[in-house]
């Protein structure tokens, strides 16, 4: 007889139908099904001794998926979802998205990511130029380069209107989200899926939990890569009663929201300027491997994109005065 019973079988099936879910969700669900009290709660799901949690991914195991929780970037909150942990050629062709889709999708995540300042999100405008052409790959696995012959028609004829229902599409289903102010950011179902490819991928780590620090404060000295979640530095601040110094460099860092500074530059319409970063600063745009596990995107490597805009950061000071 399995060792999961109904109530096991109630969680995952809510996983699967509805995707992630944030903790308070979960939460409820759990006391519904198991008529526990909310302490037996944090002892059998975030407590050490998981049982609850170890049961159910022991099983699930064996069609190589797992029940994984982490933290969304964008709220600190803890969020609960099934991840597939083997992204072979497989699973790859289980995606319910086109070409275009995973194009535009990889795009966007490698724009977040490779944002020095750390926002954990670029703008609508940005998001809906991205250069879908640097997403295809040939049949010998590198980036097709040889003009627009070679890119498929459902990315020639991939129109603006088309680039937003995708969009949409991408935030309905928990890949994406969008910002109070209107900007693109990561969603919770990619905070789940993508964690080990960020935490592998050239992303500073957080200086205070050690993942990667997609969304964060990032050190005003320009010569220090550190950053820090907005919730851990919260945390970090509630906890210190002097002055808060960057763990990395060591330069006081000041107490309040952090401001970016933004440099408007007029870019080459053939291409993206070049610039030198100033003499002695270490700051420079994030190449992080671009190989995206399939089982976010369904879909092989690529390279980096470059936004569409002409506004570009050419200075990642992301003050926190």
């Amino acid at each position: 007889m399995s060792v999961l019973n109904w109530k096991h079988h109630t969680l995952i099936q809510a996983l699967m139908s509805r995707g992630p879910l944030t903790e308070d969700e979960l939460f409820n669900m759990f006391a519904d099904v198991t008529e526990k009290s909310p302490s037996k709660y944090f002892e059998v799901i975030r407590g050490k001794d998981n049982d609850y949690l170890l049961k159910i991914n022991k099983e699930l195991s064996f069609v190589q998926m797992e029940m994984r929780c982490c933290r969304n970037q964008n709220d600190g909150g803890v969020c609960y979802g099934l991840v597939n942990t083997v992204p072979d050629e497989q699973s790859k062709l289980g995606t319910k998205y086109s070409v275009h889709t995973i194009a535009l999708f990889k795009g966007v995540i490698e724009a977040i990511v490779q944002d020095v300042t750390a926002q954990g999100s670029i703008s609508n405008i940005d998001a809906l130029n991205i250069r879908l052409e640097n997403q295809v790959q040939n049949g010998t696995g590198s980036e097709c380069q040889e003009g627009p012959s070679q890119i498929p028609p459902a990315l020639r004829n991939f129109s603006m209107s088309q680039r937003k229902k995708t969009l949409d599409e991408l935030v309905r289903d928990n890949w994406l989200c969008q910002t109070p102010d209107g900007a693109i950011g990561l969603g919770a179902r990619s905070y789940l899926d993508l964690r080990s490819w960020f935490n592998s991928s050239g992303i500073p780590s957080c200086e205070v939990c050690n993942e990667a620090g997609v969304k964060g404060k990032v050190c005003e000295n320009e010569g220090c890569t550190a950053r820090i979640h907005h919730y851990c530095l919260e945390k970090k601040i509630s906890h210190s009663r002097g002055e808060i110094v960057c763990p990395s460099c060591g330069i006081q860092w000041h107490r309040g929201a952090a401001k970016t500074e933004v440099i408007e530059e007029e870019g080459d319409l053939n291409g993206p300027t070049q610039s030198q970063p100033p003499a002695g600063s270490k700051r420079q745009k994030l190449r992080a491997k671009t190989n995206i596990p399939a089982a976010a995107s369904g879909c092989v490597s690529s390279q980096g994109s470059r936004s569409g805009s002409n506004r570009r950061i050419t200075r990642a000071s992301a003050r926190l005065s």
